[in-house]
């Protein structure tokens, strides 16, 4: 079972993430049960604006798309900018729009048979509007979205201290990140002895 993190920090790396921090004690809880995890820091990437798999000559997101069918976890996470999910995240999703109509050998969307995830940061509030809008449109990409399948960290209204530099709200977000990786491997392991057929025609 592999599980891959799509960070959608807007800061290329090395920079520190805070999103990519607490998206790690989902990585965590999902390795200590034999999980393989990789996270893709997409600034990092040159990835064009479009809706196609493929956007030409230089555009690095053919790879990460193969990557992305090649884990049958796949978690967003995201910080949280003017209440909405970073425009990397919008840019990841926008891309992954053409898979609403490519299909296996079998017929079935390429998306079929993988959950997904969301990992949320940000000082002020918002989480529940981000992680619905993510889940949405995986979603109707094809994904299963697991029930509570999610965690995040903020700290309310207004400017305050990030993920990384407060301590208020870990317990909580550890606890839920703890659930999220039980959520999202419980129905993988579903879907992989029960695989959803093809839609019908």
């Amino acid at each position: 079972m592999n599980a891959l993190f799509l960070n959608c920090t807007l800061k290329p790396s090395p920079e520190t993430s805070n999103s990519e921090a607490l998206a790690k004690l989902v990585a965590a809880a999902l390795q200590d049960e034999g999980v393989e995890t990789e996270f893709v820091r997409l600034t990092d990437h040159r990835i064009k604006p479009g809706v196609e798999s493929d956007m030409g000559d230089e555009d690095e997101w053919p790879a990460i798309r193969e990557r992305i069918l090649g884990a049958e976890i796949l978690v967003f996470a995201t910080p949280t900018w003017l209440g909405q999910p970073s425009s990397v995240s919008k840019l990841a999703l926008e891309r992954m729009d053409a898979m609403l109509s490519e299909t296996d050998d079998d017929g079935r969307p390429v998306a079929y048979n993988r959950v997904a995830g969301v990992v949320v940061t940000g000082n002020e509030d918002g989480a529940h509007h981000v992680i619905t809008e993510i889940c949405g449109a995986l979603n109707d990409i094809g994904f299963t979205i697991p029930g509570q399948a999610w965690t995040y960290w903020n700290k309310g209204p207004g400017p305050g201290e990030d993920f990384l530099n407060d301590e208020e709200g870990h317990d909580w977000s550890a606890s839920t990140a703890k659930a999220a990786a039980s959520n999202l491997l419980a129905v993988a392991r579903a879907l992989q002895a029960n695989p959803a057929p093809p839609p019908p025609s």
